[in-house]
C-alpha cells in the first residue's frame, strides 16, 4: 500500500541521487585508483577493496529501484533501505578502512593535520563511542517512537537529513567501535565491548516496542506491515550487530598478537 502521500519533491530526489548514488560511486572510483597504487609499491588487502566496494553498492541499491521504490510505498521497504544505509552498508565501509588508505596516499605533513584535527576536543567528542550509539540508535528511538518519522516523509528537507544521518551515524557507530583507522585516544576495548552490547540491546528493545506497540504511529501502514518492519530491524539488526562484534574481536586479537613481537624487539634493542 502507499504508505506516505508525498515523499518530497523532485528537487529533494535529485539532491539524494547526488548525495548517496553519484558521491558514493566517486569516492569508490577514488578508493580504488588509491588502493591500485598503494599495492604497487607496498601492502593493500584485496579484502579491503572488497568490502568497501559491498558497502558503497548496498548505499547504492537502497537508493535505487526496486529497493527505493518499495521504501517509498511499504514501511518493510523502508526498513530493508534504513538497514542497507544505517547498519550493513556502514561495516563494509568501515572495514575497507578509507581512513588508513588516505593517509598513506597524502604527503605525511597533511597526514598528520588530519590526525591533529581529529584530537580536537569537540571531534573527539563526537567520534565517542557513547556519542556515537546515542546519535545512531538514540535517533532511532526519537524517529520511529514520535511523529518525527511522519514528518520526515512529508517534508522535503527532512526527508533528505533522514537518509543522510542513516549513513553518517551508522558510519560512526561501526567505526567508534571496530574501525581499523588509526584514532588518537580512542576509548578502550572494554569501554567500546560495553557500548556495542548495551546498543545491540537497546536497537532490539525497539523492534519489540514496534512490533507490541504499532510504532511508528500515525501512518497508513497496516499493523501487520509495521510488526513485519519490527521483525525486519529485530532480526536484520541482530545480524549486522554480530557482524560488528566479529569485526571488533577480529581487531582485538590482532592488537594483542602484536603486543608480544613488539615487545621481543624493543627488548632485543634495549
Amino acid at each position: 500500500m502507499e504508505h506516505m502521500a508525498h515523499h518530497g519533491s523532485m528537487e529533494s530526489s535529485t539532491l539524494l541521487l547526488v548525495l548517496l548514488v553519484f558521491l558514493p560511486a566517486l569516492l569508490l572510483c577514488l578508493y580504488l585508483v588509491a588502493a591500485v597504487r598503494l599495492r604497487q609499491k607496498a601492502r593493500w588487502s584485496l579484502w579491503r577493496i572488497a568490502s568497501y566496494t559491498s558497502g558503497t553498492a548496498l548505499i547504492i541499491a537502497a537508493m535505487l529501484p526496486p529497493l527505493a521504490a518499495w521504501a517509498h510505498q511499504d514501511l518493510r521497504g523502508h526498513m530493508v533501505q534504513h538497514l542497507f544505509l544505517g547498519m550493513f552498508g556502514p561495516l563494509g565501509l568501515v572495514f575497507g578502512a578509507p581512513g588508513t588508505l588516505l593517509l598513506r596516499s597524502i604527503p605525511a605533513r597533511a597526514a598528520r593535520r588530519m590526525m591533529d584535527f581529529l584530537k580536537i576536543g569537540p571531534v573527539r567528542f563526537l567520534i565517542h563511542p557513547v556519542t556515537a550509539a546515542m546519535l545512531d540508535i538514540g535517533g532511532m528511538y526519537l524517529l520511529y517512537l514520535t511523529p518525527l518519522y511522519l514528518y520526515c516523509m512529508t517534508h522535503p528537507g527532512m526527508f533528505i537529513f533522514l537518509h543522510l544521518h542513516f549513513v553518517i551515524s551508522g558510519y560512526l557507530f561501526t567505526w567508534s567501535i571496530a574501525g581499523p583507522d588509526p584514532a588518537p585516544r580512542r576509548p578502550g576495548w572494554i569501554t567500546r565491548l560495553t557500548v556495542v552490547f548495551v546498543a545491540t540491546a537497546a536497537h532490539a528493545i525497539l523492534g519489540k516496542l514496534m512490533f507490541g506497540y504499532g510504532y511508528p504511529q500515525g501512518t497508513p501502514a497496516t499493523l501487520a506491515e509495521v510488526q513485519s518492519a519490527a521483525q525486519w530491524m529485530y532480526y536484520g539488526g541482530d545480524l549486522a550487530e554480530f557482524l560488528l562484534i566479529v569485526g571488533f574481536f577480529a581487531m582485538w586479537f590482532r592488537h594483542k598478537n602484536r603486543l608480544p613481537a613488539a615487545f621481543v624487539g624493543e627488548s632485543a634493542v634495549r
